[in-house]
């Protein structure tokens, strides 16, 4: 008796494991933003349901559910409030139309303008960054907004974090929020702890909330934002943590870029921001969206965020459209470049039309994987006349691109299927001749401490390593 009722009972789960591996291949069919992707998850379900079914339980969705209705919240939000104010931003937007088709077409993906008379700086590498961000704090009289993938219980974020909690103390609100994976270890820390007894709000951006979102462990919001007051913001690279200003001996030198910019497109890093925080807690951010926006300076700024719950995937296209639209030069400094065939092709033919296309990686990238679909990426590339370089003076984590002589992009997307597809992530897409030209700087020097990869290189490389380069790049779009 009780063998046959535990015979049914292994037959029921079998034939529901069954049900629920055909209903996820419908939904992969459906929803797979790739036909390959798609394709193999249907095989793979339907062929060996029994491992497939958590797996794609886990990786398999690529659509972030619920997130888009809390990020229509607090824009229509942010703009009712903005409204209400005679300190407007208004006469700050650049007016999209005909005339700026590019401008345009990022509008649409960004869902916010682009804003004219904001004040850029660039910040190179970790001591100018940490030092502009704890003068930045420092100066707080009203609210911080501190948020990172990464967060240690290290020397630089206890020093960062003691300020936090100085300035909660003092009546200054200040939310902090961090990727749930990322930052498990902070989240379990001590640290954390006493920033909570000094007033700090501090959660975790918990990408597995909602029914939709129970096992998906897959997206990541890779987001680096602070924001101090309203009127200072500071986007890219870097991450809390010592190994972030090079005193991780294994790593050796951190090459990594940010940006501080003042003015009016520190609303778009706010609303960011405040999107993040509703998600995470389910409460409106307590700040004060009509504050004044001035004009300090001379730089149109885009503040171009982007996540797994739109429908389009706005990190990549945003990419590929300063790729087409590059007339002269496109320089690309990335350590994740396993890009997808659009971008290939959009950086093939940038080549081949003449245009100056650069891409830098680390020499010595972050996993073994990573690092084969990385050859195997260049050497497609460098056969059409893209010039490849891998950085020799260190980690190289900084995410920057530079079109033409006007237009940089500062951030925190990688060339990579996880940032066009599951990540959370902000980009400065900074129109700037005196900025461009900084960055442009920046990148020569880089170059520099980069060899140039040529095609005998690969070309001499054994048999097994041409082999390993083809399985890699079977695994590009989960990496």
């Amino acid at each position: 008796m009780e063998f046959t009722l535990l015979a049914q009972i292994v037959t029921l789960s079998v034939v529901l494991i069954y049900v629920a591996a055909l209903v996820c291949a419908v939904e992969a069919i459906l929803n797979g933003r790739t036909s390959q992707g798609a394709i193999a998850w249907t095989i793979s379900l339907l062929s060996f349901p029994m491992l497939s079914l958590p797996l794609y339980l886990i990786f398999g969705r690529n659509r972030f559910a619920g997130y888009l209705e809390k990020r229509d919240e607090i824009e229509r939000e942010a703009q009712r409030l903005i409204l209400r104010t005679n300190s407007s931003i208004e006469e700050h937007v650049i007016p999209v139309g005909s005339d700026t088709p590019f401008y345009t077409s990022l509008f649409n993906l960004a869902r916010m303008p682009a804003t004219a008379g904001n004040k850029i700086e660039l910040l190179v590498d970790g001591d100018a960054t940490f030092a502009s961000i704890e003068k930045g704090l420092e100066q707080a009289t009203q609210y911080i907004l501190f948020q990172f993938y990464i967060i240690r219980d290290d020397d630089l974020s206890r020093k960062l974090c003691r300020i936090l909690a100085d300035k909660a103390k003092s009546g200054v609100s200040v939310y902090l929020l961090y990727d749930e994976i990322g930052s498990r270890q902070f989240h379990r820390s001590k640290l954390r702890k006493q920033l909570l007894l000094a007033g700090v709000e501090a959660e975790p951006f918990n990408t597995t909330q909602g029914r939709r979102n129970r096992f998906q462990l897959n997206f990541r919001n890779h987001r680096k934002i602070v924001v101090v007051d309203g009127k200072q913001a500071w986007v890219g690279g870097h991450n809390v943590g010592d190994e972030y200003l090079g005193l991780d001996k294994k790593v050796g030198h951190w090459r990594d870029t940010h940006a501080k910019v003042e003015g009016p497109a520190v609303l778009g890093t706010e609303q960011a921001f405040a999107t993040d925080w509703l998600w995470a807690t389910n409460k409106q951010l307590e700040v004060d969206w009509s504050v004044s926006r001035t004009a300090p300076g001379e730089s149109t700024v885009l503040v171009f965020p982007s996540d797994p719950a739109s429908e389009y995937e706005e990190a990549g296209l945003m990419f590929h459209q300063t790729i087409v639209a590059a007339q002269r030069r496109i320089w690309i400094a990335s350590p994740y470049f396993v890009p997808d065939r659009g971008i290939v092709a959009a950086l093939q033919l940038a080549a081949l039309r003449g245009v100056d296309v650069r891409v830098m990686i680390p020499d010595e990238p972050d996993g073994p994987v990573v690092a084969m679909a990385n050859w195997s990426f260049t050497n497609e590339l460098i056969a059409c006349g893209v010039k490849v370089y891998r950085y020799q003076g260190g980690f190289m984590h900084q995410k920057v691109l530079l079109m033409d002589d006007q237009l940089a992009g500062v951030g925190t997307a990688n060339f990579d299927n996880r940032s066009f597809r599951l990540n959370f992530e902000i980009t400065l897409l900074v129109h700037d001749l005196f900025f461009a030209r900084k960055v442009e700087s920046m990148l020569e020097r880089d170059f520099d401490r980069s060899r140039l990869v040529v095609k005998e290189e690969i070309a001499n490389k054994p048999a097994w390593f041409t082999l390993g380069m083809a399985v890699a790049r079977l695994f590009s779009p989960v990496l």
